[in-house]
């Protein structure tokens, strides 16, 4: 497994690195030593390759992520896996703010706490929260799944379109056009999945309330035309 020490090595280097895997190469095990806060870590990876980052990163961490499986064995500041494509990225610590934003598929798993505007315009990514959550979570989500096992701050999920939301604490308010919703079946199904991907343990699915789009704010009603 090559290592790569950021403490004497440029940050370029790593991210030309894993851009450049030649197809075959058994090297797709990577080890990150001393990332010392560094941002854009492991960014624009596109292929299935390992990377463990030893330490906390700084903002925008595995970025546009599509394929490739990162682990962050600290914490990371904000943007971690903005615009993520597939694939899977794992925080084992804290995530600051609009952690996997706009992302559009894959697996987040963040092990301890998420900030504000977790998973904004969220448009097919899964997440999924160990801890709580800030306020403006899902802001615009459009689709996929936020899974939070702690709380969530205000205004959860406001101006929501399509991206579904399951939350087993509290949540202090919802946002606009987001309301609770039923649980049916098909939900316990997908949200045991996810948790077990996730690594999940000792937590049923039925412990856990669902929350969608009222579908009143982005659904223009003729009935209604004359208000607008």
């Amino acid at each position: 497994m090559p290592v790569i020490d950021l403490a004497t090595t440029p940050l370029r280097e790593l991210n030309s690195a894993l851009h450049n895997i030649q197809k075959g190469s058994n090297d797709l095990s990577y080890e990150v030593a001393n990332p010392r806060g560094s941002h854009a870590v492991a960014v624009g990876v596109s292929g299935p390759v390992l990377v463990d980052v030893n330490g906390s990163v700084g903002y925008y961490c595995a970025g546009m992520n599509d394929g490739g499986t990162i682990t962050v064995h600290g914490s990371a500041g904000p943007g971690v896996a903005e615009n993520m494509m597939s694939g899977k990225v794992v925080i084992e610590g804290d995530a600051s703010q609009y952690a996997g934003a706009t992302g559009r598929g894959g697996l987040l798993v963040i092990k301890g706490n998420a900030a504000s505007r977790c998973g904004i315009s969220m448009k097919g990514i899964d997440i999924v929260v160990h801890g709580n959550i800030g306020h403006m979570s899902a802001f615009m989500g459009q689709s996929g799944h936020l899974v939070v096992l702690g709380d969530a701050g205000d205004a959860l999920g406001d101006s929501l379109y399509e991206a579904k939301l399951f939350v087993r604490g509290t949540v202090k308010s919802l946002g606009a056009d987001c309301i609770e919703k039923e649980m049916r079946p098909e939900y316990l199904q997908k949200l045991a999945e996810l948790l077990e991907k996730a690594g999940v343990k000792d937590v049923r699915p039925e412990e856990f309330k669902r929350y969608g789009s009222a579908r009143k704010l982005y659904i223009f009603n003729i009935d209604n035309a004359d208000a607008y």
